[in-house]
């Protein structure tokens, strides 16, 4: 069954859809290559974030936990069991990992950005999105195993676990600071930050998922694909749409 197919039946099944089931089937849309470095975890710095031994610090690709504190302020909700599970997992797969590293290989932290495996060749970030623990971000070039992933998600999407167990949705009008949300909304006009780096334009390869994404969205339909793609730069600014919703991922508020 491809990719495709999986999703039309799970939109159809819904929350009788058992969440095994759907991870064992974005599991097996994810798969590890036949070849991978492998390297060792020095140790798990956040949910999404690992340092490594030989001194890299790698954030999992299509992967946003929640935060930890840091500087005094609480946690978000979830952050500390987002953390806690990919111990486990690393533990789990003896402190050795498999790095599939994304067309772009760092980030603007000088970060590796890469999919994360364990020995058994099962995908990192399913497995979190999967439970629960994160959210799908999808961020071009990178964006390989977008679709396994969203299967994971929708799989805690629609079970209610973890971060989904109160709906994180917002009003896009109620935004006060930048950073990831999830709001609702409709798109008017896209743009970047004053300060932003130049823009480029989406993968071509990409933007139908993207609009795969949009199609099912009554609200988003008097959108149309025009020659010029919806703008986005390397750090997923400014809008990507997705299961019916808006992913802002820093900078200012949608434009009303």
């Amino acid at each position: 069954m491809g990719i495709s197919r999986l999703l039309e039946k799970a939109l159809l099944v819904g929350v009788f859809f058992m969440p095994a089931i759907w991870v064992s089937g974005a599991q097996a849309f994810c798969p590890a290559p036949a070849s991978l470095p492998v390297a060792q975890v020095q140790r798990v710095v956040d949910g999404d974030t690992l340092r490594l031994s030989d001194g890299r610090s790698v954030r999992m690709i299509g992967l946003n936990t929640p935060e930890t504190g840091k500087k005094g302020q609480s946690a978000e909700p979830f952050a500390e069991a987002a953390k806690r599970r990919l111990q486990a997992l690393v533990d789990e797969s003896g402190g050795q990992i498999g790095l599939r590293v994304g067309q772009q290989g760092k980030d603007h932290y000088g970060r590796t950005l890469a999919n994360v495996y364990d020995r058994k060749g099962a995908n990192l970030e399913v497995q979190l999105l999967s439970e629960g623990l994160g959210y799908l971000v999808a961020v071009a070039p990178n964006v390989a195993l977008v679709d396994c992933q969203q299967v994971a998600e929708r799989a805690a999407r629609q079970a209610q676990l973890g971060v989904w167990r109160d709906p994180p949705v917002q009003p896009s009008t109620r935004l006060s600071k930048s950073g990831f949300a999830i709001v609702s909304g409709q798109v008017k006009s896209v743009q970047p930050p004053r300060d932003a780096e130049p823009v480029r334009s989406i993968d071509t390869a990409f933007w139908p998922v993207v609009w795969r994404w949009v199609a099912g969205c009554s609200r988003f339909r008097h959108l149309s694909v025009k020659s010029n793609p919806v703008p986005i730069d390397s750090s997923g600014w400014p809008v990507l749409l997705g299961l019916c919703i808006l992913r802002i991922l820093g900078g200012p508020s949608v434009p009303q």
